[in-house]
């Protein structure tokens, strides 16, 4: 029996699928009242699971990423106004965001030439902004966005800081540790293995980095 569209069909949403199957003379199955499996459309403002559901991968690695509410568009581009206000300052334009829920909870760009501290780089610099916006080192449930793949030293502190979720821009072939030299926030010898998602507005990224280092060499040509 096929269910006609409303107000006929007394099911609205629901089709009427009769099967019988046969086993014994005694015994006969019956399968009443599946529900319809035509598709609708959701809400505008939400999307459905498949929607949220990507798949990325990149030199051998591959992995899931359930979109649940996040925006990564929305927070790199946040992570990208931060290597803008490095590369006003003269620094090299990478800029990070610490992101719980959807509050943005730490923010910073590069600021090693600028302060003479080969530590503060923007991922530390936002780390240690949200740590303090929580009142705890504990970063759990927090994505991280980053203009550039993390160095050693940043990719150890997300790690003890138990972040989630890396969500990075440009590739760093030279000194890259979430997948590109090695990828010390997926080793499962660690305690804490963090998702990484890598590429993500790569183009812009990339071109920060490549107008600001030719710029460099344009104004060294200059001077020379």
């Amino acid at each position: 029996m096929d269910c006609l569209d409303p107000p006929w069909c007394p099911f609205g949403h629901f089709e009427l699928f009769f099967l019988a199957f046969t086993r014994t003379s005694r015994s006969v199955w019956f399968s009443v009242f599946a529900p319809c499996v035509a598709e609708s459309t959701p809400p505008e403002n939400q999307t459905s699971l498949h929607e949220n559901t990507i798949d990325i991968g990149r030199r051998g690695t591959s992995c899931q990423v359930r979109r649940v509410g996040l925006n990564h568009d929305r927070y790199m581009k946040e992570a990208i106004v931060e290597a803008h206000r490095a590369q006003d300052v003269g620094e090299v334009p990478i800029g990070a965001v610490v992101v719980k829920g959807d509050q943005i909870i730490g923010r910073g760009h590069n600021l090693r030439e600028t302060d003479q501290d080969p530590t503060l780089h923007a991922e530390m610099v936002a780390i240690r902004q949200a740590a303090r916006s929580l009142g705890s080192w504990r970063l759990t449930e927090c994505s991280l966005y980053v203009t550039l793949e993390p160095c050693p030293m940043c990719a150890g502190a997300i790690m003890l800081a138990r972040i989630d979720r890396v969500i990075y821009g440009a590739a760093d072939p030279k000194g890259g540790c979430a997948g590109s030299l090695m990828n010390l926030l997926q080793d499962p010898r660690f305690n804490h293995q963090t998702e990484v998602v890598d590429g993500w507005m790569n183009e812009e990224c990339g071109e920060l980095l490549t107008g600001f280092f030719r710029e460099l060499r344009a104004r060294k040509k200059r001077k020379g």
